[in-house]
């Protein structure tokens, strides 16, 4: 039968809408992610980057933005901003001008040249790797800590953009609408050493496949894991019984 969506029964113990113990949760985000990544073998990170500098500036200009104008706005950034002391030493209304396109352009503006003076002043002029220095960081929140961990130092991160938190409730994983929350709470659902290719390969089935407003269920790969399903043209729940 089928029930309308809203709840997931994210709690200890039984959670989500097919009533499974933490351990079926895990096996099948396991399967989840085998499937996504056969799906989708050119899987990568949208932001055009070539140092963990770069991504770490791409990442703070991505919030409530496309990766395509992200990266329309950088390719000319980089070449005019290649050190951390050239983004802290900008003019606060020049910068504001050159990243006006990628929205809440001051503060972004502020974030980068704050950002950078912390790497000259705490890090020496390079970018740290570990969460508790990069969130010491003043602009950069645990999504841009958890976007460097990942892909600047093969690291471990679980990133709560858009697509993920929207997949993830989808999938009956959460139900927490907070970024922080649903990180904390797929860390339990996840292997640690799997959360950086979880995020990836969710994101992208959210860009190709998920979509959010119309979700082309008819070609998704993981159909058969996936308790969230589109009829008359809304997602509904299939409880199994």
């Amino acid at each position: 039968m089928t029930a309308k969506s809203g709840k997931t029964g994210g709690t200890a113990g039984v959670r989500g809408p097919w009533d499974e113990t933490p351990e079926d949760m895990r096996k099948r985000a396991l399967r989840i992610l085998r499937a996504l990544k056969k799906a989708y073998p050119d899987a990568h990170v949208p932001l055009n980057y070539s140092s963990p500098l770069e991504l770490m500036v791409a990442t703070i200009l991505s919030a409530q933005c496309t990766d395509k104008r992200v990266n329309e706005v950088t390719a000319s950034l980089f070449k005019k901003y290649r050190e951390p002391s050239d983004w802290a030493a900008a003019s606060q209304d020049v910068l504001e001008d050159e990243v006006r396109s990628t929205g809440f352009f001051r503060n972004k503006a502020r974030a980068i040249r704050e950002s950078t003076a912390d790497l000259i002043e705490k890090h020496g002029g390079e970018v740290p790797g570990s969460m508790e220095e990069l969130t010491a960081l003043r602009g950069i929140g645990r999504k841009s800590a958890n976007v460097l961990l990942a892909h600047a130092f093969d690291g471990q991160g679980i990133i709560v953009d858009t697509h993920f938190r929207r997949i993830s409730r989808r999938l009956g994983m959460t139900a927490e609408m907070d970024p922080v929350r649903i990180e904390f709470e797929l860390q339990t659902v996840v292997p640690k050493r799997r959360w950086s290719d979880f995020s990836l390969f969710v994101n992208w089935h959210g860009r190709e496949t998920c979509y959010a407003r119309k979700p082309d269920c008819g070609r998704c790969v993981i159909a058969k894991d996936c308790p969230a399903r589109e009829s008359a043209g809304e997602i509904t729940w299939i409880v199994k019984t």
